[in-house]
This record gives C-alpha cells, structure tokens and sequence, in this order.
C-alpha cells in the first residue's frame, strides 16, 4: 500500500532532477580524474622547477603511485620566503577543475616527506600565470600531516585552465615531496576570457562586483573569467547567496542604467578558437519588486577572423512582469561561426543582474550527467573524436534527460516499496551506524581508502580561515604569513616576544573589530575576578546619541549622573561632583551568543588595564543584568577627524572666512598626544589595528585620547574596505604586509600613524588616496611589495615641514624593522616643538 508521502516524495525528486541542472558545467558533478593517478595524462605533459634526483622527477608524481622513489621532490630544501619550486601539470585543452588532491612521500615506509601547504598557479596559454585564491581571498591551501593519506581539497571557485602548478608552502626550511591529482571535467565551452564593465553597488546594499575574477580589474574586467563561468547560478532572491556567509548580491554581476548613459553594458567574450555556435544562455535575475529584470534585448557581434561582422545579431525576450524568479534566457546564435562575441544588452529596468553566460557549440555538451566519462578517455582528446561527446540539438538533449529521469524514478519507487515493506528496521539501523561513522570521519582523514568514496558526495571537508580579498604580487612573500588568518590574527613588533597564532587573545568587540589584539601571555597577567572597576546603576545614564553600531552591539554617547562617587583614586575629573559627565557606552546586543558574552567580558577586563592619560578609560560597568555595557570616556570636542574638518589653520583665509582655527603648534601637539598612548600601548605588546583621526578624541586645550569607535559609525563607513563579507578593514590606513600578508603589528601601527599625521597636517579635509579606488590602492601595496620604486607615496602636506613630512615616510618604510618605534617618534615630535 502507498502512503500518502510517496507523491510527494516523488515530486521532490523530479524538482531536484530538472532544477539541478542549472548550468552547462554542474561543479557537484564535474569532479572526475583528469589522468594523474589514471595513467591518461602522459609523462612528457608533467614538469617541474627542479628535481632532487632522477627517481623523483616530475613524472612520479602521481597520486597513490609508488614508483621511482615515491614523488617528485624538488632539488633543493623549500625555503619559506622562496616560493620557486612547483609541479606543472599540462592538460592539452582547457579544463574546469574542481577539486585537487594531494600527497607525501611514503615509499614503503622509507620516505616521510611531505608539503603541509600549498598554493595553486594555473594558466590558460602557457603565458599568464594566475594565483588561485579561495572566495575569502586566501591562497595557501592546507596540505598534507603525513607521508601516506591522501588530502582532497575542493577548489572554491573552480579553476578554468590547460596548465596547472603546484607550488610547496613551508614556514620553515624543509624537504617536500608531493605526489598530486586534479579532479574536473573538459571545459567545452570554450571561453578564455570576458571582458566587461565593473559590478557596481545597490543601495541596499548589495554589491555585485565580480569577486573571483581572475583578470585585471580596475575600472573595467579584462583578461579573466570569474563569477559568470564558475558554474554556481544565482538565486531568485539576490539578498541571499548559495555560498555561506558572504554579503548580498555576492552570487551577481549587475550593473545599473545610471552608470550606463547609452542603455546597454557590453561584453565581449574571447574563445579558444573559431567554434560554430548554436545558442548562448544568460542566466538572469528578475526581481523586479527591487527593479531588476532580465535584459530587454540583446545585440551581439561575431568575429571569425581578423574583422567584426557587419551585421548584428538581435534578440528581444520580452520582459516578464509576473514570475519574479531567475531565469535562463537562451539566445539562438544561429551557427555563427566566431573566435569572439561582442553583445551589447540593454536594461529593462535601473537594475541588470548576471550570474551565469554559457555558449553551446556544435561540439559542446552538458557536463551534469551522473555517469563517469568513457573508460579510458585521455583528457585532452577533443569532443568531436569521441561520438558520446556529440549532440545533435536541444530536443536530443531533452528527450535523453527525461528518460534517464523516468528509468531513475522507477528505480526509486521499488527502492521505496522495499524500504518501506521489508526493510525499514534495517535501514533505520544502517542510518545509526552512518551517522556514528559521519561524526568519526569529521576527526580522522583516514576513514576509506577509496578516493572516489571520499570525493562524492561534496562535502565541506576545506573550512579556510578569512583572508583579505586583494591581488598578490607575481611573486608572493612570506609563505608562513600568508597562511596565518589575515584579519584576526595579530603577531607582536620584532624585538617583543614573539607568540604563536593560536596563542593570541583574538576578541569580537562591539563596534566589530577587536580594539587592541594581545599576547596571550600578557592576557594571564590580567586573569583574576577583579576587573577594577565598579558597577554602575543604569538608571544614572541618560541617552544623548547613538554614535553608532556593529555586529555584536551599539555605541551610544550618554550623560552619566553622580559618576564621580563611582571612581577609584587614580581617576578623576575636572568637574564639580553634582554636573552629568560625557560618557561612551557600548552595550552588547541582548541576543548575543555566549561566545560573544564572553569576549565582552574579556574585553572588559583588558580595557580596565589600560591606564594612560592618551588612551580611553574604562570608567564602570553594567555586567549584572542584561545588556551588558561598559562605560568610558568621552571627550567633549568628539572625534579629531570631525573636529579638523570644521576648523582652518591659521591665515589670512582663515580670518576672512571667520571659521575656527588651530595652529600647527597646536597640530604638533595633538600628534605628540597620539604617539604616546601608542607608545604606551606599544609598551604592552598591544596592537590598535585601526589608528586613525577618526578613532581620537579631542577634549580641552588640543587633549588627544585614543579609542575606537570608528569602525561602527555609518559616518566613516566609506574608510573601510569589505573583504567577501566577513569583514571590513581600513585599507587605506594599512601597510602594505596587513594587507597582504595579514601581519598585524607595532610596525603596521607606526605606518597607519603616518597616515593619521598625513590626516592631521591636511585637515582632515581629504581622505588618503583620495585619488585612487579601493583596487587601486591594495594594487599600490603590491608595489611597495615588489619595490621597484613604482609604489605611490601620500603627498607632502602644504602645512608639512620637511622634517615632519620625513617622520611620515620612516613609518611607511617598506622593511618594519627600518620604521622607528614610538618612542622614537614621541621624542621626535617633543623636540621639534618642546
């Protein structure tokens, strides 16, 4: 007897049938054995840097092959900073790999070398070499922990490429071997690259750039592939994206009319050779309730040879105002025969929102099909010498699909009756044992033998820290920072203890950054119950302004009545006891998960700590009932951004626009005031990581105290840069290894002083690198990477003295051990006004 669930089970099995298939590439399928461990791929098509002898060159490695000594080993031993060793795998055409895999050096217990880490270069023609990065922007990828078990390693996005290299990481010298496999499919559509105008942002915000874009991105993409090609289509809704937790709209490439004076955005997309084309698909999205909708029309351009076809193709799909839902919209190509494509697509609306282009061709087909390639297939045979690879027409296509969707749907049901007559008990046992034996395989990598066990079905097995999106220079630096978690992880000025990644206290503040990152060594030191502080009744706190918010609370500016009974000896304030003190209060959202409790609380007992007359004080706290808040300091001329930017320096200008003025004595002192609390902070081991006018307060006769409420103010929220969602990081304030290589130290903190003197001497009139985008500035640190003195400098300030404009450019001094340390730069600015 059939139970009621059974149509609806079924029904959901043919949704998942004919909407899985989204894409010509499906990456959840596309994950087969291009030849490595398979013998296809020949052994004149594997090269490398180096060779430490005959019996480990290129050609042994092989995954899960044992002959000649084991892997191919470099010649030399692999040096941390020295990254010119690697094992080229030619492909002979292009291909979508989607997955790599990796191992040591075993040879029956005799070999033990591996490579804990690793990064990936591949090419599409041999020439341009592209440095693969995860969509957090990361490129190292955790290796191997042994000689033997095999480390599989989806690529996220996928890699489109004939030729691929892998580089050993090391953080110390050290022999490596490596034996390696890739895991893909042919790409048969052909494309190289696309060029097109940047992704632009939408108010809501969502933000629509091309993040994996492998081409050069300035003010248009050239020379790449990215988003549109990595097989993963978008949702109806673009708010929400199938990658987890990135920012909305990170699925799409949209633009918006406004930006596009002549109603259309044109791309041009470049192919492998001349092709024969039947159809382009364009998967749009057609939210129209946020005015975005599908392309009204679209006009395309072929050229074959040398020159562009005289006359356009032109496609109308008609607007649909009824199903908000994606789309694919297919464009008959009508057998053009082209090496590229030139279309031009017009807006139906102020919004156009891409995820996916595919071309068919007269050899391509649908690489989402269950069943594995034809046995034996070299990868790089063309698809039109093998008949499987051939497709007539879509109907074929169709026909095809729906009866292996019919066969498939019979099987189902007698699996189901079976399941359900007879042997439900058993299943329901066999469903105990998978899942003790899924929670057992999360802590070992050694549960199966089986590669091809272990690849399907895909399974999140690579969880990589976050690291700042940004282009690597051609010759990347220090392997062993580059694999530490660039935007949390903070390591101490050299000449300080040194302390280990895991070792640092690494605290979620409210505002949404950690306000000072320190040494867990130090963080002992501070343990114990008494935080030094004393509760503070809410009801004396009245509400003036928000100052502003973060991901875990808000910061409001607050009167505090009857402060000064709360203090201890060592504070004290310059106001009769009966008048209302100017206090900061950051709070914690009453929803905040334990660990974000508790990092609050830890953040307490740090700030409670720091006692200098140049840095916020931890005045009392509320921490007995919910939410809970911190009191501190607020000085009552704000922030010094916002207190330059309304002021002018003395002069005839000055006097005649009879607006306030401050002096450059007056200048050089607010400067000095920040150079000591940094030198107190530096004193400590503590890294601020977000110094700038914004994050001081001004209060009576030029006092300068630090803090850091920058980050959760929207006034300043242009001074950040958003990295792949996850976080938001001041960029233009950073050195060039923050940014980087994420090292987080005393020297990145002299640098942003610099900046923060730049900022003083200008007035706050100008953000730095004004002239410069976000893109151009983390390709700025590229050059001070490289330095070949094509790196950009800030210019001198008309107020700036030599002298002051020379401290400047010691803190962006490209070596962090040639930067002066604060207490140089304290003494510096005391002598040059006393």
């Amino acid at each position: 007897m059939k139970h009621p669930w059974d149509a609806h089970f079924l029904l959901l099995i043919l949704l998942h049938l004919f909407g899985g298939v989204t894409s010509q590439v499906n990456p959840g399928v596309c994950r087969y054995p291009l030849g490595m461990s398979g013998g296809q791929i020949q052994d004149e098509d594997i090269s490398a840097s180096s060779q430490w002898s005959e019996s480990t060159a290129a050609r042994y490695g092989r995954l899960d092959f044992e002959e000649g000594d084991g892997a191919w080993c470099p010649e030399v031993t692999v040096e941390p900073d020295s990254q010119k060793e690697f094992l080229q795998i030619d492909l002979r055409s292009l291909h979508f790999v989607t997955l790599v895999g990796t191992q040591g050096r075993h040879a029956g217990g005799i070999g033990n070398e591996f490579s804990q880490m690793y990064k990936i270069k591949y090419s599409r023609d041999g020439s341009r070499w592209i440095s693969w990065r995860n969509r957090q922007g990361q490129q190292v990828i955790e290796g191997n922990r042994n000689a033997y078990d095999i480390v599989l390693k989806d690529l996220e996005p996928p890699i489109i490429a004939r030729f691929v290299r892998f580089m050993p990481v090391t953080d110390h010298p050290m022999n490596v071997c490596m034996r390696v496999e890739l895991y893909g499919c042919e790409w048969l559509d052909g494309l190289v690259s696309y060029n097109a105008p940047a992704g632009e942002q939408m108010s809501l915000p969502a933000y629509f750039n091309d993040s994996v874009y492998d081409g050069a991105v300035i003010h248009s993409m050239t020379e790449g592939l990215g988003q549109l090609t990595d097989g993963v289509c978008g949702l109806d809704d673009f708010s929400h994206s199938h990658v987890y937790n990135v920012w909305p709209g990170y699925d799409y490439v949209g633009w918006t009319n406004e930006s596009f004076p002549a109603g259309f955005v044109e791309i041009m997309f470049e192919f492998d050779r001349t092709r024969n084309f039947t159809t382009m698909k364009v998967h749009c999205n057609n939210m129209f309730s946020q005015h975005t909708k599908a392309f009204r029309q679209v006009v395309c351009y072929f050229r074959s040879e040398a020159d562009w076809e005289p006359t356009p193709l032109v496609f109308n799909p008609g607007e649909d105002e009824q199903n908000p839902r994606a789309r694919f919209v297919t464009i008959d190509l009508l057998h053009h025969m082209a090496s590229a494509i030139k279309c031009r697509f017009y807006f139906a609306d102020a919004w156009m929102l891409f995820s996916e282009i595919t071309f068919q061709s007269d050899t391509a087909m649908y690489n989402t099909t269950l069943a594995p390639p034809k046995s034996g297939l070299p990868p790089n045979i063309q698809p039109e010498d093998d008949p499987t690879h051939k497709v007539d027409d879509s109907n074929t296509r169709i026909l095809i699909g729906c009866l292996v969707a019919i066969i498939f749907i019979l099987v189902v049901i007698i699996v189901i009756i079976l399941w359900r007559q007879v042997w439900q008990k058993i299943v329901e046992k066999s469903e105990t044992l998978a899942y003790t034996h899924n929670q057992a395989s999360t802590s070992s990598e050694q549960e199966s033998n089986s590669t091809y066990e272990r690849i399907f079905p895909l399974v999140p097995d690579y969880q990589e820290p976050s690291h700042i999106m940004c282009k690597l220079p051609e010759e990347p630096a220090s392997s062993s920072t580059a694999a530490s978690k660039a935007t949390t992880t903070t390591i101490v000025q050299e000449g300080a203890p040194h302390y280990a990644e895991a070792d640092i206290v690494d605290l979620q503040g409210v505002t949404g950054s950690n306000t000072y990152a320190i040494p867990t060594l130090v963080m002992d030191l501070l343990s114990g119950k008494d935080i030094g502080v004393e509760e503070f009744p809410r009801k004396l706190l009245t509400f003036k302004e928000k100052l502003g918010e973060g991901q875990f609370g808000e910061v409001h500016l607050c009167e505090a009545k009857g402060m000064q009974e709360f203090m201890n000896t060592e504070f004290s304030f310059d106001i009769p006891e009966e008048q209302t003190v100017l206090v900061a209060v950051k709070m914690l959202r009453s929803d905040a998960d334990k660990n974000a409790r508790l990092d609050f609380l830890k953040e307490i007992k740090i700030m409670s700590r720091l006692k200098d007359p140049n840095i916020i004080r931890l005045l009392a706290v509320c921490i007995y009932s919910d939410p809970l808040c911190m009191i501190t300091e607020y000085m009552e001329n704000g922030d010094l951004n916002q207190f330059l930017s309304h002021h002018e320096p003395e002069g005839q200008l000055a006097l005649l626009s009879n607006a306030p003025t401050v002096s450059f004595n007056d200048l050089s002192y607010m400067a000095a005031h920040i150079a000591s609390g940094m030198k107190y902070l530096s004193s400590l081991n503590f890294v601020h990581r977000d110094l700038a006018t914004r994050n001081c307060l001004v209060g009576k006769n030029f006092t300068i105290k630090i803090a850091d409420f920058g980050m959760s103010r929207n006034l300043y929220s242009g001074d950040y840069y958003r990295i792949q969602g996850r976080a938001v990081l001041p960029i233009r304030w950073m050195s060039w290894e923050s940014i980087l290589l994420g090292k987080f130290t005393t020297a990145s903190d002299v640098w942003a002083f610099g900046v923060t003197l730049w900022e003083i001497l200008n007035f706050c009139k100008e953000q730095p690198y004004s002239q410069l985008s976000d893109e151009q500035v983390i390709e700025n640190t590229g050059e001070f990477f490289r330095d070949k003195k094509r790196q950009i400098y800030l210019p001198q300030p008309e107020l700036c003295p030599d002298s002051l404009y020379w401290i400047m450019l010691s803190c962006w001094r490209r070596n962090t051990k040639e930067r002066p340390s604060f207490q140089e730069i304290h003494r510096a600015l005391l002598e040059m006004h006393p």
